[in-house]
């Protein structure tokens, strides 16, 4: 077919319509949506008493305190099961550590407790959930261990079906890496391996999940037998630069590229996944300005919805890197470095629609919120700023 000067010109006005209509379609807000927010805190020294019900909206930002939703020791982390009605929590209290179940009133979200089971390690602090939800897997950090639990059809937690202690060569720290210390546990998307960041270790242990049993065993490169102890073979792992100290994971939005917090370094690390529980490192940047010389120790880390920027908080120098991500090399570039307007960010959240995070300051007791810009992944202060005793995790529950 020929094309005229005419119908170049109709192409032409097509294709701008068309990109605009597009461009108007990403500038629109998502939906106004109510959401339920748990704060999780440490009520050891400090005048909380457990876990904290908020209420947010996200087309005005709005954080609005509705109150203690459960009384409960040392929550350092809750988390909300697929289905909605339950919620778990770590109580972080040494050897008498628990992991307690919650049912949710969906119409006030106030919690009530179903049942508290021994953590079968000390401090807990991480909890996820096996793919259907099934399952849920707690990371044990002071005894370096990690601890599966059915989720009974009432919600209650049944009775440990595995455990497994993390093994290998530890840091050069002393101080911090004196053995094993698991800070976070996630499933694969295929539900088929565990990883763990194994603080004291720095190392990402991998290990084979079997969701029909619940069992949790260590992966050897040779296979799921162990090999014999005279070849020294480790536990398959993916090592870190020493001293590294990882404390959380996450995962680019294709599900190429693994991102990993140190907190000890302050740094981010870069890996390329490679199938079969290996991976491939890319980079190592830090999360610290050049010119910062005081303490510091990283704490979280998350990727906006859109996939286009990273975040990580770092307590000490108080404050929220940004960076963006290269969608082909998984690679990443610091965009800027934002203060959380308050002392140890131990935590913050990106909300489900991806317009906001809110940094948990917790020696501040202050949870400030931010705008994202989704176009360059820059943070605004909204000036929403609210008061809550030790605040260290957040859990988001759509309200009904």
């Amino acid at each position: 077919m020929k094309i005229t000067p005419r119908l170049r010109f109709s192409l032409l006005l097509l294709t701008a319509l068309l990109l605009a209509r597009t461009t108007q379609a990403a500038e629109i807000p998502p939906a106004a949506q109510k959401y339920f927010v748990y704060v999780g805190s440490y009520t050891a020294k400090t005048d909380s008493k457990g876990i904290y019900l908020f209420e947010f909206a996200t087309d005005t930002g709005k954080l609005i305190e509705k109150g203690l939703a459960a009384e409960t020791a040392d929550p350092s982390w809750v988390a909300i099961d697929p289905s909605g009605k339950v919620l778990f929590a770590a109580n972080e209290s040494g050897k008498a550590s628990t992991i307690s179940a919650f049912s949710i009133e969906r119409k006030t979200g106030k919690l009530s407790l179903l049942n508290k089971l021994p953590a079968h390690g000390e401090d807990p602090c991480y909890l996820s959930f096996d793919k259907t939800g099934k399952y849920l897997l707690v990371a044990n950090y002071s005894s370096g261990n990690i601890v599966v639990f059915p989720i009974l059809p009432d919600g209650k937690l049944g009775e440990k079906s595995a455990t497994a202690k993390d093994a290998g060569s530890v840091g050069p720290n002393k101080e911090r890496q004196d053995g094993p210390h698991a800070h976070w546990v996630e499933l694969a998307k295929q539900n088929d391996f565990a990883y763990v960041a194994d603080l004291g270790l720095d190392r990402i242990l991998v290990y084979r999940f079997d969701a029909a049993q619940g069992a949790i065993a260590p992966l050897y490169p040779s296979g799921d037998i162990p090999p014999d102890a005279a070849t020294g073979s480790e536990p398959l792992s993916v090592g870190l630069a020493p001293a590294s100290g990882p404390r959380h994971v996450v995962f680019s939005s294709d599900d190429k590229f693994m991102y990993v917090l140190g907190e000890l370094s302050s740094t981010v690390s870069v890996f390329a996944k490679l199938g079969g529980g290996r991976f491939r490192p890319i980079q190592e940047i830090s999360a610290l300005p050049k010119e910062f010389t005081g303490r510091n120790d990283a704490a979280e880390i998350a990727i906006l919805p859109n996939g286009k920027f990273l975040y990580a908080s770092n307590r000490g120098q108080d404050a929220i890197a940004v960076f963006s991500i290269d969608p082909a090399k998984g690679t990443l570039t610091q965009i800027e470095d934002v203060p959380t307007g308050g002392k140890e960010p131990r935590n913050f959240v990106i909300d489900p629609t991806g317009q906001f995070l809110l940094a948990e300051n917790q020696n501040s007791n202050t949870i400030v919120e931010f705008k994202i810009d989704p176009s360059t992944g820059k943070l605004t202060p909204t000036g929403e700023i609210v008061k809550t005793p030790s605040p260290i995790c957040i859990a988001f529950l759509p309200e009904p």
